[in-house]
């Protein structure tokens, strides 16, 4: 049974090879304009800097250099119930170098489009188990994002040789460039 998780909390992955599976809906009353949501994963060392500029997972960089994180594609609309983005990952495979994946997501050209979070609803990210199908965990955003861009879903990271995942739902105004400067070396 998934385990729900609220701001902040962390919780073990135990599994080797699992899902990130990533949703939203759009209100009613938006812009006028299709929303493309992004999801985007940053493959960060000890440092929390990018291992290196193939260790950002975008639309334009689906795979890992060792192919342990797949992006299965762009979802350019959102329509549709459960999963519009998903990223698998293999434990297996991950080079011993990246300690934490940070998963977030952005609206793509919402300064032009004038969107923000605030007119995206049902959000969430969740883990599952890419054996099984069953679900290990999930964070529903259920803050109201009224201004921002952008925002950090959750992070996985590796603590003693045990990956967990933490909820982190923290936004931010500045979009996709703003995490590439923070995490780029």
């Amino acid at each position: 049974m998934a385990i729900n998780l609220q701001k902040g909390q962390r919780e073990n992955i135990n599994a080797p090879k699992f899902t990130v599976g990533l949703g939203w809906d759009i209100n009613n009353t938006s812009t006028g304009t299709a929303f493309d949501l992004d999801a985007s994963l940053f493959l960060l060392g000890e440092d929390k800097k990018l291992v290196s500029d193939s260790h950002f997972i975008f639309y334009n960089n689906l795979e890992s250099p060792d192919k342990s994180v797949i992006h299965t594609g762009d979802n350019l609309t959102g329509e549709g119930s459960g999963d519009d983005e998903q990223i698998k990952i293999d434990l297996t495979k991950i080079d011993a170098a990246i300690q934490e994946i940070t998963v977030v997501v952005t609206i793509h050209d919402a300064d032009a489009r004038k969107q923000n979070f605030g007119q995206v609803r049902n959000s969430f990210i969740r883990i599952f188990n890419s054996d099984t199908n069953e679900e290990i965990l999930k964070y529903e955003l259920d803050e109201d994002f009224s201004i921002e861009t952008a925002v950090e879903f959750g992070r996985i990271y590796n603590r003693n040789g045990e990956w967990k995942f933490e909820a982190v739902g923290a936004g931010q105004r500045d979009g996709l460039e703003k995490f590439v400067s923070i995490y780029q070396k």
